[in-house]
């Protein structure tokens, strides 16, 4: 009885919210952590399209995203990181339940080409179960990345996004750690000697 209406659930979010969210306007924007560069692009984005929110999970230290908002004279208002994820999956697992506060109908998800298809195939099965559909923005990568995705991880990674999708029609994840850009104190990072990663990436002044 329990799972039939989980199931029910989940149909109806795929067969109805979906399709009826497919043609609304991108009103959220989710960076996926990993790389500087998908932050540097999301800055860009908030730059020309100041009024959709921005949350970034698990990227960057969060005084070097604000460096580089700051750097790029991007607004921070509406700017927010999510600092529990430590996996693909756990990225998803922690924002969507964010994003679905903010009342989004459709997400724009920002990565790497390094990081598909998994990052892309994990999205389309867990803000599918949402009736949340995504656009995917592939962030510029220099340089050769860090981390490889392998079969086995995607495999495994799929299967617990299935799971997910079923029992998160009733269960909400809940992240502790959500920091408004806009709050963080760049001034005591300075003090305590605080240096970014992409201080070459975008030759910045400190001082």
């Amino acid at each position: 009885m329990g799972l039939g209406i989980l199931a029910l659930s989940l149909l109806t979010k795929l067969l109805f919210y979906l399709p009826a969210n497919l043609n609304h306007p991108i009103d959220a924007i989710l960076v996926l952590g990993g790389s500087i560069y998908r932050e540097i692009y999301a800055a860009d984005l908030a730059l020309t399209q100041p009024e959709i929110p921005v949350l970034i999970s698990t990227g960057s230290d969060p005084p070097c995203i604000w460096l580089i908002f700051e750097a790029k004279h991007a607004p921070k208002d509406h700017v927010l990181l999510e600092r529990c994820a430590d996996s693909t999956f756990d990225n998803f697992f922690y924002s969507i339940p964010i994003l679905q506060d903010w009342g989004v109908h459709k997400v724009k998800l920002i990565t790497s080409s390094s990081h598909l298809p998994r990052a892309l195939w994990l999205a389309q099965i867990l803000f599918s179960s949402q009736g949340i559909p995504i656009e995917l923005a592939i962030a510029p990568t220099y340089g050769t990345p860090g981390n490889q995705e392998m079969w086995l991880k995607t495999g495994l990674d799929i299967s617990r996004s299935l799971v997910w999708a079923l029992f998160s029609q009733v269960i909400k994840s809940s992240c502790p750690q959500v920091i408004p850009l806009a709050t963080l104190d760049w001034q005591q990072w300075l003090n305590q000697g605080f240096v970014c990663e992409s201080q070459q990436v975008l030759d910045l002044n400190y001082d």
